[in-house]
């Protein structure tokens, strides 16, 4: 699959359900926000966050819709590790980002089907769901980045609308993400801890 495919996927997946995750969307950020003025608070709840958009993304492309309550999902599923995870996510894209930029990107992209592991094993380690989307993403960095890359238009509207088009584009882009994340799980060799959905 391609950039493309992963947007059509996603805007298919949207239709009826745009009400619905602009508002989770919002929720997030608004939290998201009110906890980026409390360092630990920030550190302590942004990966559960994180599982919670996850959650109802991948809900939406599943099963057809998501609800508002999925996006607390990461605090009911397993809190310590999700705590755990973004505390190791944040650190160690620090720590590569401190050798110089390149390598923190990278890395940023490594890690980046985390937290919808997490989602799919809630008692798999904060460890090892980062060493797995690491595995996931060898060879498809370039991909994501592609994707991500695809929506500059759709983020440039954003700009000009002084963010409040971002209420539609971040649900769109995060639908697109889930869908990768879900392309790369069925190019995967079967794992044992993967849930069976």
């Amino acid at each position: 699959m391609y950039a493309k495919d992963f947007r059509q996927l996603a805007w298919q997946r949207l239709s009826g359900q745009w009400g619905t995750m602009v508002l989770i969307y919002f929720l997030y950020s608004l939290i998201n926000g009110v906890l980026s003025y409390i360092f630990i608070g920030s550190l302590l709840f942004s990966g559960a966050l994180m599982i919670g958009m996850c959650s109802a993304t991948l809900s939406l492309l599943r099963y057809g819709r998501a609800d508002l309550e999925q996006l607390f999902d990461g605090f009911r599923l397993n809190l310590p590790n999700a705590i755990v995870a973004s505390i190791l996510y944040s650190l160690f894209i620090a720590l590569w980002s401190m050798l110089f930029v390149i390598p923190g990107i990278i890395k940023t992209y490594s890690y980046a089907m985390t937290f919808y592991i997490l989602h799919d094993n809630p008692n798999m380690s904060a460890s090892d769901a980062i060493t797995e989307s690491r595995r996931m993403m060898d060879g498809h960095k370039f991909r994501l980045f592609c994707l991500q890359l695809s929506f500059f238009g759709w983020i440039l509207l954003g700009i000009i609308t002084f963010g409040i088009a971002m209420l539609f584009v971040a649900p769109y882009m995060q639908t697109a993400q889930a869908a990768f994340y879900e392309d790369l799980k069925a190019r995967q060799a079967p794992r044992d801890y993967f849930a069976q959905v």
